[in-house]
């Protein structure tokens, strides 16, 4: 994939490896999970990393093209990839908007997976067909397609069918990790370690707030007081325009690391 005449693409991969980095160096990403983005002059094309840990991706020889349409490399020759590559290539597909796409399996997600929240969680025991090996992996088209389907509450009885936007930002994938969006790859990237923080944060505040009121049997246990709907939505629209200002700060911290290396 030369990049040499294409200036825009040639930028794309050098953040594209960099997000990669940082989502090592912040525990979101370890030797499983990935990044993708959204070709910046062809939308119907998407790049991931082939079959190596993101930490160790560092040049355009580890990057490769695939299709919107089937998730199948533009390159029949190229190497192997990521099994699950269909996840992004749903989402892209699903939504236009969409510019980038992680998916994770942070330890500090995980259990809210398998445990009850208001985070929408997709459960792929329900979307397997009798041909699919029940391994949680998303590593078809059908399977992706629900996973997309999840980010705009199919299931809404007032859901407009046409309407490509996104509902939500995050999608828990039971027992198995999370995925997230963005029209950027510096979004994303914010999205994705801000999920694994507010998990541990939210994490905290369940064991502190139990330890405190004795497991909330005390007449006078306060309740946890969340975001409301509001705030999030505030919040949410913030983290937009401030996306590049801790992007600046985790380019200086995976630099100044020996490991990772960024020859594009």
């Amino acid at each position: 994939m030369a990049s040499q005449d294409d200036p825009a693409l040639k930028q794309l991969y050098r953040t594209f490896i960099t997000g990669c980095h940082i989502l090592h160096y912040h525990g979101v990403l370890d030797a499983y999970g990935h990044l993708s983005a959204r070709h910046p002059s062809k939308p119907e094309i998407f790049i991931m990393s082939r079959y190596i840990a993101p930490g160790t991706i560092s040049s355009e020889r580890d990057l490769i093209e695939y299709r919107v349409e089937d998730a199948e490399p533009v390159d029949p020759g190229a190497p192997k990839g990521y099994s699950e590559r269909c996840i992004h290539s749903e989402l892209y597909k699903r939504y236009p908007g969409v510019q980038s796409v992680i998916h994770s399996h942070s330890e500090a997600v995980v259990p809210y997976s398998i445990s009850g929240t208001k985070t929408p969680i997709f459960d792929i025991a329900y979307h397997l067909l009798p041909t699919d090996a029940k391994d949680m992996l998303v590593r078809n088209t059908h399977l992706g397609a629900a996973l997309a389907a999840c980010f705009s509450d199919n299931n809404d009885e007032n859901h407009d069918p046409t309407d490509t936007t996104p509902k939500h930002a995050v999608v828990l994938m039971r027992g198995h990790g999370f995925t997230t969006h963005a029209s950027s790859i510096q979004e994303c990237v914010l999205r994705a370690i801000y999920t694994q923080k507010n998990a541990g944060i939210q994490t905290t505040a369940l064991i502190t707030h139990n330890a405190f009121f004795k497991g909330g049997i005390e007449a006078d246990a306060a309740e946890i007081k969340y975001l409301d709907e509001e705030e999030a939505a505030a919040s949410t629209e913030m983290t937009k325009w401030s996306a590049y200002r801790p992007w600046g700060l985790w380019v200086r911290e995976v630099e100044a690391q020996g490991m990772y290396v960024n020859q594009v």
